[in-house]
């Protein structure tokens, strides 16, 4: 998926007053949802993403920012497994989710993607009914029972409900942007996963959109894990507990580039006193 090719200059006094005191838990004292070991993401001969290493804490928001090519939405893709849809993909090291390599033998890739959901960039509803677009997964999955109770909770969730519960036999893609993408995260919580993975939920909505988006990943982190990818280093302040800083390495012979976790730390730490000067750097606007 593309990636906006700018990162907007910040101010980092401005930038420090939006994100959580340098107490914050840092969740070394939670359980580790993802364990990533060593992961490297090739595209047929070139390398996207080398050698990462890091844990994914149960109900934090951990948001992975960096310029646009360093392998956010590889990385973050590699999680549920959606980088097998690409036939030159090839996946190395290990993404442990609790305790299981998602890529070991006798892994059900379907499974793994209905614990762990995922919402793009762009909403993408079907052209179905309201009521349709979240009942489709739990239909394929065979959960049948209650349907319309799991349809409702899903739009509850989803902070959606009150706005459609009147016209959910409507085609889906008469609804705004906004509510567009709030239907995809219900879908995508209608099947219960244990996971929900946001690769720039926000990046084609209004504002107004946008901080209902980010309201609902407040709320939404107290049953669920997420991950999100941005561009947008505020909104990465605003809504993460831990943020991972990707950059870009560029061979000695300038044959090639590929994608690396910089620093990951709590979101405080990374923009207010970050162990790198290449976040520094970034966070503060001199490269990106």
């Amino acid at each position: 998926m593309a990636e906006e090719t700018t990162t907007p200059q910040l101010d980092p006094t401005r930038l420090a007053s939006l994100v959580e005191p340098a107490g914050t838990d840092d969740g070394r004292g939670r359980e580790a949802v993802f364990e990533i070991e060593d992961l490297t993401v090739r595209y047929g001969q070139s390398a996207a993403l080398v050698g990462v290493s890091m844990d994914v804490r149960k109900n934090f928001v951990t948001a992975f920012i960096g310029p646009s090519g360093c392998g956010k939405s590889t990385f973050i893709r590699c999680l549920n497994r959606m980088n097998d849809l690409i036939p030159s993909a090839v996946v190395e090291g290990h993404v442990l989710y609790h305790g299981t390599d998602l890529y070991g033998d006798g892994v059900d890739a379907v499974e793994v993607r209905r614990r762990i959901g995922m919402v793009f960039q762009k909403p993408n509803p079907f052209p179905k009914s309201i009521y349709d677009n979240v009942a489709f997964g739990p239909r394929v999955l065979g959960l049948k029972q209650d349907l319309s109770g799991r349809v409702e909770r899903a739009l509850h969730q989803a902070a959606l409900w009150d706005e459609v519960k009147d016209r959910l036999k409507e085609n889906a893609l008469g609804l705004s942007g906004g509510q567009q993408q709030r239907l995809c995260i219900a879908r995508a919580l209608a099947v219960e996963p244990d996971v929900l993975l946001m690769d720039e939920p926000a990046s084609a909505l209004d504002p107004i959109s946008t901080s209902r988006i980010e309201d609902l990943i407040h709320e939404l982190k107290r049953d669920y894990t997420i991950a999100i990818v941005t561009h947008n280093m505020q909104q990465a302040a605003r809504v993460a507990d831990m943020t991972a800083f990707f950059s870009v390495d560029v061979r000695e012979d300038g044959s090639g580039r590929h994608g690396v976790l910089v620093e990951y730390d709590r979101t405080s730490r990374i923009f207010t006193n970050p162990a790198d000067r290449r976040t520094e750097d970034y966070v503060t606007g001199r490269f990106g």
